[in-house]
């Protein structure tokens, strides 16, 4: 759902092509140390990327301006949206509830199968539109509109790093939730900082092998699990989607493992999303998931002791709703993004009372 800001094209800089940038109203970034000569160190992220003068870090939102690093989308959305809470994906988060979405031109990763690779895989020179909304006005839409919960999502979050941080943290002073969505890629001290004015994450565990995602994303599996532990040892609310991609992810033994190391490390309440792939962007020569891929990924984590798994991106199917761990009933009907039903009180089973995990009303 559009909340109609209409057309904010800018200019990045202060005159013609090659000039300086303006830094007046540019957000220096958060967490990066100087070093000889001029070179600043990016610390956001596992990459650390060391950029001379003028020279952008790799998701291309971060650069070097006379010794100092600039954050280049700072209350320069490329995309907002309302959303449902379930699209995120969101399940055990207040169900049937509205999110307040916001995205940016950037990203840390490459991943071949981005199906938002139009802000994700372009700098922000390239972006159709983009909005200037700082902070305060970001809440202000969210109080208009009566939505509860906003999430930074579309693209990397960590590619705007203060730009959530600064919306969150001035969020949760005027009673909002913050969930963000996320490839899990952040550093532990910057992470840790932003989990102070969060109540909810959503990773993308892409794959369980480093070969899938050297190969598919340019990019490292250890520093995500290293995050999908910190967020449990912070105790905010976790639930991560798997993209089931045929011949690249989906080899049984692979997600038996996976799903293993979940249980064991993450704990077998957290919510796992086997989501349907569809050819996109670099990888066009791949079918669609088969269904019953999806199908035997979810009976290997169920087997595994996993509790709450799901299938997404497959609007009707059976496991795209929630079941009691308990009784077995089905305690949240959806179909697709949308609730119809949802049997879960005060946190509990209505039907057995058992206690399911997440974030309810009371």
């Amino acid at each position: 759902m559009s909340i109609g800001l209409g057309k904010g094209l800018f200019n990045l800089f202060s005159g013609e092509k090659n000039q300086k940038y303006n830094t007046e109203s540019m957000r220096e970034a958060m967490f990066y140390k100087k070093l000889d000569r001029g070179v600043v160190q990016c610390e956001i992220c596992f990459r650390g990327c060391a950029l001379q003068e003028g020279q952008r870090s790799f998701c291309r939102n971060r650069v070097n301006i006379h010794g100092k690093l600039y954050n280049l989308v700072h209350s320069k959305p490329s995309a907002i949206q309302i959303d449902p809470i379930e699209k995120e994906p969101a399940y055990h988060m207040y169900p049937g509830t509205e999110i307040l979405c916001f995205g940016t031109a950037g990203c840390n990763f490459r991943c071949k199968f981005c199906q938002n690779w139009h802000l994700s895989q372009r700098p922000i020179e390239e972006m159709n539109y983009v909005y200037e909304l700082p902070p305060e006005q970001a809440i202000e839409i969210a109080q208009k509109w009566k939505i509860p919960t906003l999430s930074f999502t579309y693209n990397e979050p960590t590619s705007f790093y203060e730009y959530v941080y600064d919306i969150a943290k001035l969020a949760k002073k005027r009673g909002l939730n913050i969930l963000f969505h996320s490839n899990g890629s952040m550093s532990p001290e910057p992470l840790k900082e932003l989990l102070k004015y969060t109540d909810a994450v959503t990773i993308d565990l892409k794959g369980f092998t480093q070969e899938f995602y050297g190969n598919t994303s340019s990019a490292q599996l250890a520093p995500v699990q290293r995050t999908l532990k910190n967020i449990k040892e912070e105790k905010k609310w976790l639930e991560i989607v798997n993209l089931l991609i045929p011949t690249l992810n989906d080899n049984p033994d692979d997600i038996k493992r996976m799903c293993l190391w979940i249980k064991e490390e993450l704990g077998d309440d957290v919510p796992l999303h086997f989501s349907r792939f569809f050819p996109n962007y670099k990888l066009t020569n791949i079918d669609a998931t088969p269904i019953k891929s999806l199908e035997k990924a979810h009976r290997i984590a169920r087997d595994a002791g996993l509790k709450y798994v799901t299938i997404g991106n497959a609007p009707g199917h059976e496991f795209n709703s929630t079941f009691c761990p308990n009784c077995e009933k089905r305690i949240i009907h959806r179909v697709h993004f949308q609730v119809l039903e949802n049997n879960v009180k005060n946190g509990k089973c209505k039907f057995c009372g058992y206690q399911i995990s997440g974030i309810w009303k009371t």
